[in-house]
């Protein structure tokens, strides 16, 4: 029997921090370096592009092994997190020393998982997108209700939103979460699974009262205990990532799915409203209205389009602080022009709170609150002031006391690091300034020995140096080395180096000795400095978060403001009737990108009411359909957002559940087809939809046989107009469809003009009233670049199609005769041959006029009989 090999002391300890990781990579620290081995270090090897190497064996087998600096640690974290992998921290819980000392000379150094880094629990600004929220969301289930808890631990937002087995998907997709948590053995969509004892709804309960210190939850809400499920599960979840030292979390704030428009994640991605299809925030909706001139203003923005309100009042409310920038063009240019210079005061305190703050974090909520004072000072002159100002204004004030204090206390530039010191401003501490002194007196002695020692010794090129070894030491070229090295020249060799020699000195160990113990002590003093300024900055952490939380509503409606002065948007009015008109409507993004290659977009009306709420909308490939669609969706989600619109005017009545049907793509790794996609959304949407619904659908039917497809969107328009009675935007090619004017009094029928001039096919994007004449198929595929013979091949089909029909109504009468493309084109090259020979036959000079007319009566009948 094969004997199994006892781990070494290093490797028994890894592999015991390696079962608490579970699937975590493990950075297991090493002197000055973060070091991964086994599986680890063969992925990380393959993320980062570092070099795989080994050491030691384990059971008889080298241990595959890679390692990246600590100081760079950040870079490849990054790396690792992008890639789809979480990483625990293993640091040294002690120094090597400490370790001898306590356990004996071969012992082994304590460590220990400090933190595990996750895609939904970053807080580091190198990790993070500025302009991006990062949720980390849990799902929380009982008794089938359904709730969703998220936070944001880079600034300590904390939602709670109570939803249904159905729209939980919808509310996954409008949060965007970098991490879904759920429970073991739970049907939802996750990236972790946690235990089930974490989604108790009792435990929940009781973690949430234990986080916030208080007896009873009533004070944030009435939670149902699917949200008590989801919350503490989430709050377990971010104490185990933090070992036990929960982030800073605001109370939580309770929502309901209901205080928004419903979106679902197929409509958002269809309509890339914060995102492209491809994940690329370039080219959204959001991309195309952000103006923001900071972080957190970008990220509100973002989520006001992702979560279109509901409620009227909210609406007005933001539309009116939007309406005073844009009318007072001055004092929009003052505050963007203030904003611009303030740092990001939520991240700041995150960082602060999650133990991962700096010196420059202080600094941060220093400059951040004294800009938000100034910026009361300005705006609280305002008269009248916006309900949504006036709530505003007392949140930017408040926080005199601390900002003096930072003022006094921090430099004015202060370092990210504190290990280096010199962040606490002179005058602060007197104590402090003493050392300083006592430390900038030594290093003064030092210049002094230095020009000393090289006066004694005639060696001009004698300096004095530091490092974390050595400490201070004497250095100079080894070729003048020889005067230090005499016995009595009072200098001690501490070591030689290729082209330099070392030595030390009893005067410089002295000085040495006093400017570096006042540098510890002055590290010390500022190091507490730090902790005590910390600790009163969080302190007040709900009212600095509530600031930064009104500089970034005031950044969002300043930046719709200017976006709708630059494109000549306009305020829409919101009403709870169900109507929608548009005068003038834009698409925004292709606006934008049009004005862009210098050409104009062609606006277009849209009106539907209660006798006219759906539209089918017919006209050929490229004409603008699906733009136009797509258009009047993203002018009800701006709407309701908040914003101002690209129309001229705009009275929308409040849009519940917004859907969107344009376009489709396999999803085989779920066993659908294109097809199969487009039906389960349609599905949906005749599901789902209610008569204060928006549904925009595009050629429904289209991806499956001509008499199936006709007859899906038949039975589907049919639907919307019966049952659903919501407003609706139908486009097809179907154009059997337009019978159904006949029979549903409120259908109206639309097409987007275009016109063939000289052969050529103009596609005008203009929508007009009545069912278009034809759809110009092959026009667009002669304008696409398709081959002469193939586009007159189907020229042929299409006119035996069409006779057939008129005689029989059967779509393919007609097509028995019809030889193949080969044959066809054969007949059809013969024919030209023909033709060339008797063309190259004439004699043009000798024809008479008599002759020319018989010769082209010829030719002509030799083209009719082809």
């Amino acid at each position: 029997m094969a004997s199994v090999s006892t781990p070494t002391p290093m490797m028994a300890q890894y592999l015991a921090l390696k079962a608490e990781a579970a699937d975590c990579l493990l950075f297991y620290r090493m002197g000055d370096f973060f070091e991964l081995f086994f599986d680890d270090a063969r992925v990380a090897a393959q993320v980062l592009d570092i070099a795989l190497t080994a050491r030691g064996e384990h059971e008889g087998e080298k241990i595959p092994m890679c390692g990246v600096p600590v100081h760079a640690a950040t870079a490849y974290l990054q790396r690792l997190i992008k890639a789809g992998h979480r990483v625990a921290i293993a640091e040294q819980t002690e120094t090597p020393e400490a370790a001898r000392k306590a356990r004996g000379s071969k012992a082994l150094v304590g460590r220990a998982i400090v933190r595990f880094v996750t895609a939904g629990t970053l807080t580091e600004e190198a990790l993070l997108d500025a302009r991006a929220a990062n949720w980390c969301a849990a799902i929380g289930e009982v008794n089938g209700a359904v709730a969703i808890a998220a936070a944001d631990v880079s600034t300590g937002r904390f939602v709670v939103i109570e939803t249904n087995a159905g729209g939980m998907g919808a509310e996954l997709a409008r949060l965007g979460a970098a991490e879904v948590v759920a429970c073991e053995g739970a049907d939802h969509p996750a990236s972790v699974w946690r235990p089930r004892a974490d989604f108790d709804s009792a435990g929940g309960e009781a973690r949430l009262k234990r986080v916030y210190g208080v007896a009873t939850l009533d004070g944030f809400g009435q939670f149902s205990r699917a949200a008590l499920s989801a919350a503490g599960a989430l709050v377990a979840y971010l104490e185990h990532n933090a070992k036990g030292a929960l982030p800073f979390l605001r109370p939580p704030a309770l929502s309901a799915a209901a205080e928004a428009m419903a979106i679902d994640a197929a409509t958002r991605e269809s309509l890339e409203l914060t995102c492209t299809v491809t994940g690329q925030r370039k080219g959204s909706l959001l991309d195309a209205v952000d103006r923001t001139v900071t972080g957190a203003g970008a990220r509100l923005l973002s989520e006001d389009i992702a979560a279109p309100l509901m409620d009227l009042g909210a609406i007005e409310a933001r539309q009116a602080l939007v309406a005073l920038f844009h009318d007072d063009e001055a004092l929009r240019e003052r505050l963007r022009s203030a904003l611009r210079a303030l740092p990001d005061v939520g991240r700041a305190l995150g960082r602060l709170a999650a133990g991962r703050g700096g010196p420059r974090d202080l600094g941060q909520l220093r400059d951040g609150l004294d800009g938000a004072w100034h910026l009361a000072e300005l705006l609280g002159r305002v008269e009248p002031a916006p309900a949504l100002l006036a709530d505003t204004l007392p949140r930017l004030r408040g926080h005199g006391t601390l900002i003096d204090l930072l003022k006094r206390a921090l430099v004015p530039a202060p370092p990210i690091e504190a290990s280096d010191g010199g962040y606490i401003a002179a005058g602060y501490d007197a104590a402090l300034d003493d050392l300083r002194d006592a430390g900038a007196g030594g290093r003064r002695a030092i210049a002094a020995l230095e020009a000393k020692y090289r006066a004694d010794t005639g060696v001009s090129a004698l300096k004095i140096k530091h490092n974390g070894v050595l400490g201070y030491h004497i250095e100079v070229p080894a070729r003048a080395a020889d005067p230090l090295m005499r016995a009595d020249s009072g200098f001690t060799h501490r070591q030689t180096m290729a082209g330099a020699i070392r030595f030390n000195a009893p005067e410089l160990h002295e000085v040495a000795a006093r400017v570096t113990q006042a540098g510890a002590h002055a590290l010390t003093a500022e190091a507490a400095h730090l902790e005590e300024l910390t600790q009163i900055a969080l302190a007040a952490r709900e009212n600095i978060a509530a600031t930064a939380d009104s500089l970034a509503r005031l950044d969002v409606a300043a930046g719709l403001a200017e976006r709708a002065a630059e494109g000549h948007w306009t305020r829409p009015h919101l009403v709870e009737q169900p109507c929608f008109e548009i005068a003038g409507g834009r698409h925004p993004v292709v606006e934008r990108a049009l004005a862009n290659a210098g050409d104009r977009f062609v606006a277009n009306d849209c009106r539907l009411s209660e006798a006219n709420r759906l539209w089918l909308v017919t006209g050929p490939n490229m004409g603008g359909k699906s733009t136009f669609l797509r258009q009047n969706a993203l002018i009800a989600v701006l709407a309701q957002a908040g914003s101002y619109v690209p129309a001229e005017r705009a009275t929308i009545g409040l849009v519940d559940r917004l859907f969107s049907r344009v376009g489709a793509s396999d999803n085989l790794a779920r066993g659908r087809s294109t097809f199969m996609v487009e039906m389960v959304e349609t599905a949906a949407i005749l599901a789902q939809a209610s008569p204060r619904s928006f549904v925009i659908l595009d050629e429904v039917g289209r991806g499956t046989s001509t008499y199936d497809g006709l007859a899906i969107a038949w039975a589907v328009v049919e639907a919307i107009h019966e049952e659903n009675r919501c407003r609706c935007l139908f486009a097809t090619h179907y154009h059997e469809l337009t019978r159904l004017a006949e029979r549903c009094d409120a259908l109206s029928l639309h097409h987007v003009r275009a016109r063939e001039w000289k052969g050529d096919l103009v596609l005008l994007h203009e929508v007009a009233e009545g069912p278009a004449d034809r759809s110009y198929g092959l026009a667009v595929a002669r304008l696409a670049g398709m081959s002469p013979g193939t586009v007159a091949r189907a020229k042929s089909v299409l006119a035996k199609l069409e006779a057939g029909r008129a005689k029989t109504g059967g779509l393919a009468a007609g097509l028995d005769d019809l030889p193949l493309f080969a044959a066809a084109a054969q007949a059809e090259e013969a024919q030209c041959d023909a033709i060339r020979a008797e063309v190259e036959a004439i004699d043009v000079d000798a024809l008479t006029p008599r002759e020319a007319l018989d010769t082209l009566y010829r030719l002509k009948a030799l083209a009719r009989e082809g």
